[in-house]
């Protein structure tokens, strides 16, 4: 009852009544909020929610620790192992140079004054990397190339910049340094000075 007298005794404007007349239910009848929230609104069936997209298939992710690890996919070709895997399958001499970037005494490598045809190949994971046609008598105690197989070998910076490491571009394995322009009648003027324990030589035909 109160509340008609209320509206009734208001001369307001139409909109303004409404409002006003809105305002009081809410308050003389609480029930009618409290109503209201317990309603249950739903989206329309039509309605476009936002979607997080999927992970391309490059990159996987999964929940570990409770935390989420993006793991990528491995690039073709290439070999990743443990170095424990690389300390069981290597040998001891081996795994001092591939995997802890050694090198052997000059002058007592397997290779180093071996000229016959063949394929050279990483010791480590058989990656081919030089050609035997490559291979030239340098005199520095190491076997020596002025280039190898496309794609096969990649080139760092030393630390200390005064050197360049060639690596197996398969499976990271130490190879030696590259050096330039130190005069050999070569093609490319490169020196690949290799350690032969790196190296996995297969005689017959070089053609790849």
């Amino acid at each position: 009852m109160a509340l008609n007298v209320i509206q009734s005794s208001v001369r307001v404007s139409s909109a303004t009544s409404l409002t006003f007349s809105s305002t009081i239910k809410s308050f003389v009848t609480p029930s009618l909020c409290l109503a209201t929230h317990r309603l249950s609104l739903s989206p329309p069936a039509n309605l476009n929610l936002l979607r997080i997209p999927s992970s391309p298939p490059s990159l996987r992710r999964g929940f570990r620790s409770g935390r989420i690890a993006a793991m990528a996919s491995s690039a073709p070709g290439s070999v990743n192992k443990p170095e424990e895997e690389w300390r069981a399958i290597l040998s001891p001499e081996q795994f001092r140079i591939l995997r802890q970037k050694g090198t052997e005494y000059p002058g007592t490598g397997e290779y180093n004054k071996v000229f016959t045809d063949g394929i050279y190949s990483c010791a480590g994971c058989e990656t081919p990397l030089y050609k035997s046609a490559t291979k030239f008598d340098s005199g520095c105690g190491w076997p020596a190339f002025f280039d190898g197989i496309p794609g096969a070998i990649n080139r760092t910076a030393d630390p200390d910049g005064r050197r360049i490491e060639i690596t197996c571009a398969a499976c990271g394995g130490h190879l030696g340094h590259v050096f330039k322009g130190e005069g050999f009648p070569t093609p490319t003027d490169e020196r690949h000075c290799v350690n032969s324990v790196s190296l996995k030589f297969a005689p017959g035909n070089a053609a790849l």
